[in-house]
């Protein structure tokens, strides 16, 4: 007889889902994915049937998919397949055969969920893979998050079966007469999570016959323990953090105030993916002059005088934009530019805009990023000096400097460090018959 009762039980405690929600499930054919299509089949909610193959495992994968299409045909559920080549995705991302078949198989059963209007994705993982991994997360290295093993519901995905180990699945299996498929690459140790199952797992269950449920109720524990962090380090992330248009600053006074500093700084700056080693290099270096970088794939924090300084890397340095004569507007990132030529003389004070005597501008201009030996002669000046030392001066935050467009002449002049300084070279005279007006709009 089928656990139907516990299954229904865990989906409301978890709320998982509701019965009127569709749900995709995600069916290799092997024992685990096959109980849990049997069980959400007998307790009647709206299902279809997901299966990939990844084309590893030549007439194997061909067998499992016949099988799986066979079955839903059978159960009279909608059925969807997808073809992989696992192994050229591999090769093409330089990532593992089984992180690739992993990201594959997730957004394609991302896509069938949308495409078909199912609310969530089903899962067949067990309390034995939550305890596998745990020990790979602390084999490898983890924070707290590592600890609490898979969860029961992350956004639209969700693992009803957490409820059972795999003693109980091979028995439910046997007791109930259900078919299924074998996978052979199981039982090979040239994986990970195979290699904690054969050889490790073994010698630990020897230890603790109840290893599982010591696991799930460790996992319980683990996962209160990082609620109870992420409460704290929201609190103290609204009270340190201030979020301005050109990114997020945190007082360096703040950080060198947190207790204990590697742990709460790790947290606050994970929604910007700075990793650990990242982090105590932020740390060590909070004492040191100014102007220091660092960098997670999606964001720069630069150690500036007081604060350190988290921005999006959104831009690319050398990235250009060519104008040209009859341009009436034009952009650069997320700077958004106007120009409008008039014989009007009029003047404005105002930082966002720049009045140039026309008749001097050389076709097509470059709006460019700051590059190393920029020099211009400021507005009300006579000198040149570097553009470096011109944001030093007035004191630009260095992650600015590098974000900051300049506007270049055809003959290759400075003519405005935009929303700051005009080139005096570039100004209205009275011999000035036709201005052109540069104004920036930020968006």
């Amino acid at each position: 007889m089928l656990p139907l009762q516990r299954f229904q039980d865990y989906i409301e405690q978890k709320q998982l889902f509701t019965n009127g929600n569709r749900i995709l499930l995600a069916v290799s054919g092997g024992k685990d994915s096959v109980l849990m299509l049997h069980l959400f089949k007998a307790i009647g909610i709206d299902i279809g049937v997901a299966h990939c193959n990844f084309n590893l495992r030549a007439d194997e994968s061909q067998r499992d998919e016949h099988f799986v299409k066979t079955l839903a045909q059978s159960l009279n559920l909608p059925f969807y397949v997808t073809h992989f080549d696992t192994k050229k995705y591999a090769g093409e991302n330089k990532i593992s055969t089984q992180m690739a078949a992993r990201v594959l198989r997730y957004n394609w059963f991302e896509e069938i969920r949308i495409s078909h209007a199912y609310d969530f994705i089903a899962l067949a993982h067990h309390q034995n893979d939550a305890v596998e991994t745990v020990l790979i997360n602390l084999v490898r290295g983890t924070g707290i998050n590592g600890l609490h093993g898979i969860l029961p519901k992350r956004d639209k995905l969700v693992r009803p079966l957490l409820f059972l180990n795999r003693g109980e699945i091979n028995n439910l299996i046997d007791d109930n007469n259900i078919a299924f498929v074998e996978d052979s690459s199981n039982l090979s140790t040239n994986y990970t999570r195979n290699r904690l199952r054969i050889d490790v797992i073994p010698h630990l269950k020897a230890i603790n016959p109840s290893l599982e449920e010591t696991f799930n109720q460790n996992i319980k524990r683990f996962a209160e323990i990082e609620m109870f962090l992420r409460l704290q380090v929201n609190s103290i992330a609204r009270e340190i953090i201030s979020a301005k248009n050109d990114g997020v600053y945190i007082p360096l006074q703040k950080i060198k105030s947190l207790n204990p500093q590697k742990l709460l700084l790790f947290e606050l700056l994970k929604p910007y993916n700075f990793i650990e080693h990242v982090v105590e290099e932020i740390i060590n270096s909070l004492n040191k002059q100014s102007g220091i970088k660092f960098f997670s794939p999606s964001h720069q924090a630069t150690i500036d005088r007081e604060s350190l300084i988290i921005s999006k890397i959104d831009f690319i340095k050398h990235q250009h934009k060519t104008i040209h004569l009859n341009d009436s507007e034009f952009e650069l990132n997320d700077n958004y530019f106007k120009v409008t030529v008039s014989e009007d003389l009029k003047f404005e004070a105002d930082k966002n805009k720049i009045f140039v005597d026309y008749k001097i501008l050389q076709f097509p201009l470059i709006l460019r990023h700051w590059q190393n030996g920029d020099k211009f002669i400021p507005m009300g000046m006579k000198g040149f000096k570097k553009i470096s030392d011109f944001f030093i001066d007035e004191k630009v935050p260095l992650h600015l400097k590098v974000k900051t467009p300049i506007l270049i002449n055809g003959n290759g002049d400075v003519i405005w460090i935009t929303g700051m300084r005009q080139d005096n070279r570039y100004k209205l005279t009275k011999a000035t018959k036709k201005v052109a007006i540069f104004e920036l709009k930020i968006k």
